[in-house]
């Protein structure tokens, strides 16, 4: 989490209060990390952070997106911004759904 936080913050983005989510509470089987953050103006932001080996297609952005539904759900509330942070190569028609759904590409 502090590699997170740190590349965040050289970005200009600090959080008043970060949240990591269990996978499992949401029911997700997938190998993520999630977080629910508060910034200093009061907007809530959720952050995925992923490390695979294989590319992210097409099908993992419809994952993510239901990933991010049950997390809306859970949480009782909509977040402003949606961060994704890859660590795997990422296939481009991905890359322009993922921008289409809102989410920001680290």
């Amino acid at each position: 989490m502090q590699i997170l936080v740190d590349s965040l913050r050289i970005k200009g983005k600090i959080y008043k209060k970060m949240l990591e989510i269990a996978p499992k509470e949401l029911g997700v089987r997938n190998r993520i990390k999630i977080y629910k953050a508060t910034d200093v103006t009061g907007y809530f932001w959720a952050i995925f952070a992923v490390s695979q080996k294989s590319k992210l297609l097409m099908k993992d952005v419809h994952k993510f997106e239901e990933i991010y539904a049950k997390l809306t759900i859970f949480c009782g509330h909509n977040f402003k911004h949606k961060i994704i942070f890859i660590d795997a190569p990422l296939c481009i028609k991905a890359k322009e759904a993922f921008k289409q759904q809102g989410w920001k590409i680290q």
